[in-house]
Protein backbone atom coordinates (compact mmCIF):
# COMPACT_ATOMS: atom_id res chain seq x y z
CA UNK A 1 0.00 0.00 0.00
CA UNK A 2 1.16 3.32 -0.80
CA UNK A 3 2.22 5.45 2.23
CA UNK A 4 -0.07 8.78 2.59
CA UNK A 5 1.53 11.52 1.88
CA UNK A 6 2.76 13.51 6.05
CA UNK A 7 2.22 16.78 7.41
CA UNK A 8 3.81 18.50 10.07
CA UNK A 9 1.86 21.02 12.36
CA UNK A 10 3.09 23.01 15.26
CA UNK A 11 1.33 24.76 17.52
CA UNK A 12 -1.48 21.83 17.10
CA UNK A 13 -2.72 21.23 21.01
CA UNK A 14 -5.28 24.18 20.17
CA UNK A 15 -6.56 27.30 18.11
CA UNK A 16 -6.18 27.29 14.11
CA UNK A 17 -3.01 24.87 14.40
CA UNK A 18 -5.53 22.23 16.07
CA UNK A 19 -7.85 23.25 13.30
CA UNK A 20 -5.15 22.54 10.42
CA UNK A 21 -4.11 19.37 12.29
CA UNK A 22 -7.73 18.15 11.67
CA UNK A 23 -7.59 19.18 8.37
CA UNK A 24 -4.68 17.35 6.99
CA UNK A 25 -6.18 14.14 8.53
CA UNK A 26 -9.53 14.54 6.59
CA UNK A 27 -7.68 15.30 3.10
CA UNK A 28 -5.95 12.12 4.25
CA UNK A 29 -2.76 12.95 5.85
CA UNK A 30 -0.65 11.39 8.17
CA UNK A 31 0.57 13.79 11.00
CA UNK A 32 3.52 14.79 12.51
CA UNK A 33 2.36 17.03 15.67
CA UNK A 34 3.79 19.45 18.11
CA UNK A 35 2.99 21.52 21.01
CA UNK A 36 4.82 22.54 24.29
CA UNK A 37 2.05 21.90 26.46
CA UNK A 38 0.31 18.14 27.47
CA UNK A 39 -2.63 18.88 25.73
CA UNK A 40 -0.77 17.67 22.38
CA UNK A 41 -1.17 14.02 23.76
CA UNK A 42 -5.27 14.28 23.55
CA UNK A 43 -5.15 15.76 20.64
CA UNK A 44 -3.05 12.85 18.91
CA UNK A 45 -5.47 10.34 20.68
CA UNK A 46 -8.16 12.41 19.36
CA UNK A 47 -7.33 12.42 15.37
CA UNK A 48 -6.16 8.28 15.30
CA UNK A 49 -8.24 6.24 13.39
CA UNK A 50 -8.63 3.73 10.77
CA UNK A 51 -4.76 3.94 8.77
CA UNK A 52 -4.14 7.03 9.75
CA UNK A 53 -0.65 7.71 11.55
CA UNK A 54 -0.28 10.31 13.81
CA UNK A 55 3.05 11.09 15.87
CA UNK A 56 3.19 13.58 18.39
CA UNK A 57 6.23 15.25 20.20
CA UNK A 58 5.64 18.15 23.33
CA UNK A 59 8.45 20.24 22.92
CA UNK A 60 9.87 23.56 23.32
CA UNK A 61 9.67 25.01 19.83
CA UNK A 62 11.19 28.55 21.40
CA UNK A 63 14.41 26.87 21.83
CA UNK A 64 17.03 25.14 19.19
CA UNK A 65 16.53 21.56 21.24
CA UNK A 66 12.80 21.46 20.92
CA UNK A 67 13.31 22.01 17.13
CA UNK A 68 15.71 19.33 16.32
CA UNK A 69 13.93 17.14 18.55
CA UNK A 70 11.07 17.62 16.40
CA UNK A 71 12.48 17.60 13.34
CA UNK A 72 14.91 14.37 14.06
CA UNK A 73 11.46 12.97 14.54
CA UNK A 74 10.54 13.40 11.66
CA UNK A 75 13.85 12.02 10.54
CA UNK A 76 13.34 8.74 11.63
CA UNK A 77 10.52 8.29 10.10
CA UNK A 78 12.22 8.12 6.90
CA UNK A 79 9.71 9.94 4.84
CA UNK A 80 9.45 12.87 3.21
CA UNK A 81 7.42 15.49 4.89
CA UNK A 82 5.13 17.33 2.18
CA UNK A 83 3.68 19.73 3.85
CA UNK A 84 4.78 22.07 6.53
CA UNK A 85 2.04 24.61 8.58
CA UNK A 86 4.60 26.56 10.94
CA UNK A 87 1.74 27.88 13.06
CA UNK A 88 3.45 28.23 16.87
CA UNK A 89 3.45 31.29 18.36
CA UNK A 90 2.63 33.15 21.45
CA UNK A 91 1.63 36.43 22.47
CA UNK A 92 1.94 38.93 25.24
CA UNK A 93 0.34 41.90 25.81
CA UNK A 94 0.87 45.12 28.16
CA UNK A 95 3.44 47.82 28.21
CA UNK A 96 6.64 46.77 26.93
CA UNK A 97 9.22 48.34 29.57
CA UNK A 98 6.31 46.66 31.82
CA UNK A 99 7.17 42.97 30.78
CA UNK A 100 9.37 40.91 31.91
CA UNK A 101 12.15 40.45 29.55
CA UNK A 102 12.36 36.55 30.20
CA UNK A 103 8.96 36.40 28.35
CA UNK A 104 9.53 38.83 25.82
CA UNK A 105 11.91 36.48 25.15
CA UNK A 106 10.09 33.52 24.89
CA UNK A 107 7.75 34.90 22.26
CA UNK A 108 10.81 36.54 19.96
CA UNK A 109 12.44 32.47 19.72
CA UNK A 110 8.66 30.60 19.57
CA UNK A 111 7.51 33.14 16.77
CA UNK A 112 10.62 33.93 14.73
CA UNK A 113 13.59 32.11 16.16
CA UNK A 114 12.17 28.45 16.30
CA UNK A 115 9.93 29.23 13.03
CA UNK A 116 12.57 30.01 10.86
CA UNK A 117 15.07 27.02 11.99
CA UNK A 118 12.38 24.63 11.41
CA UNK A 119 11.41 25.74 8.47
CA UNK A 120 14.94 25.88 6.99
CA UNK A 121 15.42 22.61 8.40
CA UNK A 122 12.19 20.96 6.52
CA UNK A 123 12.43 23.30 3.95
CA UNK A 124 16.32 22.17 2.62
CA UNK A 125 14.69 18.66 2.45
CA UNK A 126 11.71 19.64 0.45
CA UNK A 127 14.24 22.10 -2.15
CA UNK A 128 16.21 19.03 -2.79
CA UNK A 129 13.94 16.44 -3.75
CA UNK A 130 12.09 19.33 -6.05
CA UNK A 131 8.75 19.30 -3.97
CA UNK A 132 6.82 20.58 -0.90
CA UNK A 133 4.46 22.91 0.61
CA UNK A 134 4.95 25.52 3.22
CA UNK A 135 2.58 27.73 5.56
CA UNK A 136 3.82 30.19 7.67
CA UNK A 137 1.43 31.80 10.23
CA UNK A 138 2.14 35.23 9.97
CA UNK A 139 -0.45 38.17 10.47
CA UNK A 140 -2.29 41.33 9.52
CA UNK A 141 -0.51 42.74 12.50
CA UNK A 142 2.62 42.95 11.40
CA UNK A 143 0.94 45.24 9.17
CA UNK A 144 0.21 47.60 12.60
CA UNK A 145 2.60 48.80 14.99
CA UNK A 146 1.02 47.25 18.05
CA UNK A 147 0.79 49.67 20.63
CA UNK A 148 0.67 47.23 23.86
CA UNK A 149 1.94 44.87 21.96
CA UNK A 150 5.07 45.75 20.47
CA UNK A 151 6.79 42.69 20.54
CA UNK A 152 4.49 40.93 19.01
CA UNK A 153 3.56 43.00 16.10
CA UNK A 154 7.29 42.76 15.63
CA UNK A 155 7.40 39.25 15.44
CA UNK A 156 4.35 39.01 13.07
CA UNK A 157 5.84 41.49 10.87
CA UNK A 158 8.91 39.89 10.65
CA UNK A 159 7.10 36.58 9.53
CA UNK A 160 4.84 38.39 7.21
CA UNK A 161 8.04 39.45 5.61
CA UNK A 162 10.17 36.42 5.83
CA UNK A 163 7.69 34.40 4.30
CA UNK A 164 7.18 36.79 1.27
CA UNK A 165 10.85 36.39 0.67
CA UNK A 166 11.49 32.73 0.99
CA UNK A 167 8.21 32.13 -1.62
CA UNK A 168 10.49 34.04 -4.22
CA UNK A 169 13.75 32.82 -3.87
CA UNK A 170 12.01 29.12 -3.89
CA UNK A 171 9.84 30.30 -7.16
CA UNK A 172 10.42 27.32 -9.61
CA UNK A 173 11.76 24.98 -7.01
CA UNK A 174 9.14 22.77 -6.71
CA UNK A 175 8.40 24.19 -3.37
CA UNK A 176 5.92 26.68 -2.82
CA UNK A 177 5.69 29.34 0.55
CA UNK A 178 2.08 30.57 1.11
CA UNK A 179 1.89 32.95 4.13
CA UNK A 180 -1.43 32.79 6.15
CA UNK A 181 -2.84 36.34 7.68
CA UNK A 182 -5.54 36.10 10.18
CA UNK A 183 -7.06 39.11 12.02
CA UNK A 184 -8.59 38.68 15.69
CA UNK A 185 -9.39 34.35 16.08
CA UNK A 186 -11.56 32.70 18.82
CA UNK A 187 -8.48 31.27 20.19
CA UNK A 188 -6.70 30.83 23.91
CA UNK A 189 -4.42 33.69 22.42
CA UNK A 190 -5.92 36.62 24.54
CA UNK A 191 -6.09 34.36 27.81
CA UNK A 192 -2.41 33.26 27.41
CA UNK A 193 -1.39 36.69 26.46
CA UNK A 194 -2.26 38.31 29.33
CA UNK A 195 -5.51 40.32 27.41
CA UNK A 196 -8.92 39.51 28.60
CA UNK A 197 -9.01 43.00 29.90
CA UNK A 198 -8.45 44.72 26.84
CA UNK A 199 -11.11 45.67 24.24
CA UNK A 200 -9.58 43.14 21.64
CA UNK A 201 -9.89 40.17 24.42
CA UNK A 202 -13.68 41.37 24.10
CA UNK A 203 -14.41 41.75 20.92
CA UNK A 204 -16.12 39.09 18.60
CA UNK A 205 -13.13 37.25 16.75
CA UNK A 206 -12.87 35.15 13.80
CA UNK A 207 -13.54 31.57 14.02
CA UNK A 208 -10.37 29.57 13.83
CA UNK A 209 -11.80 26.52 11.76
CA UNK A 210 -12.89 28.61 8.91
CA UNK A 211 -9.41 30.60 8.60
CA UNK A 212 -7.47 27.29 9.07
CA UNK A 213 -10.14 26.36 6.48
CA UNK A 214 -9.17 29.14 3.71
CA UNK A 215 -5.38 28.98 5.05
CA UNK A 216 -5.24 25.22 3.95
CA UNK A 217 -6.77 26.17 0.46
CA UNK A 218 -4.50 28.63 -0.20
CA UNK A 219 -1.47 26.21 0.42
CA UNK A 220 -2.43 23.62 -1.79
CA UNK A 221 -3.33 26.25 -4.84
CA UNK A 222 0.18 27.77 -3.96
CA UNK A 223 -0.82 31.15 -3.33
CA UNK A 224 1.72 33.11 -1.73
CA UNK A 225 -0.13 34.79 1.03
CA UNK A 226 -3.92 34.61 2.07
CA UNK A 227 -5.44 37.31 4.28
CA UNK A 228 -8.91 35.51 6.30
CA UNK A 229 -11.96 37.69 6.21
CA UNK A 230 -13.14 40.76 4.57
CA UNK A 231 -12.54 43.02 7.49
CA UNK A 232 -9.41 42.09 7.53
CA UNK A 233 -8.41 42.48 3.52
CA UNK A 234 -9.67 46.04 4.44
CA UNK A 235 -7.84 46.07 7.76
CA UNK A 236 -4.72 45.40 5.97
CA UNK A 237 -4.98 47.29 2.62
CA UNK A 238 -6.10 50.21 4.79
CA UNK A 239 -3.50 50.03 6.90
CA UNK A 240 -0.26 50.55 3.98
CA UNK A 241 -1.64 53.81 3.50
CA UNK A 242 -2.11 55.08 7.01
CA UNK A 243 0.86 56.70 8.74
CA UNK A 244 2.59 54.73 11.59
CA UNK A 245 1.51 56.80 14.62
CA UNK A 246 -1.96 56.15 13.86
CA UNK A 247 -2.13 52.94 13.68
CA UNK A 248 -0.01 52.65 17.04
CA UNK A 249 -2.52 55.27 18.38
CA UNK A 250 -5.58 52.74 16.78
CA UNK A 251 -4.04 49.82 18.49
CA UNK A 252 -4.24 51.18 21.52
CA UNK A 253 -7.54 51.35 21.95
CA UNK A 254 -7.70 47.69 21.32
CA UNK A 255 -4.97 46.10 23.04
CA UNK A 256 -4.17 48.59 26.06
CA UNK A 257 -5.87 47.37 29.57
CA UNK A 258 -8.70 48.26 30.71
CA UNK A 259 -7.98 52.27 31.96
CA UNK A 260 -4.91 52.84 29.83
CA UNK A 261 -6.19 52.84 25.98
CA UNK A 262 -6.16 57.00 26.21
CA UNK A 263 -3.25 58.88 24.71
CA UNK A 264 -0.84 60.72 27.43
Amino acid sequence: MRARPLALVTGASTGIGYEFAKLCAERGYDLIIAADEAEILHVAEELRGGDLRVWELRCDLSTMAGVEALYGLARRLTRPIDILIANAGRGLGGAFLEQDYAEIRRVIDTNVTGTVYLTQLVGRDMRSRGAGRILVVGSIAGYIPGSFQAVYHGTKAFLDNFAAALADELEGSGVTVTCLMPGVTDTEFFRRAGMLDTQAGRSAKDDPAEVARQGFEALLEGRREIVTGWRNKLLSMTAQLTPAWLLAWSNRQLSAPDGRGKSH
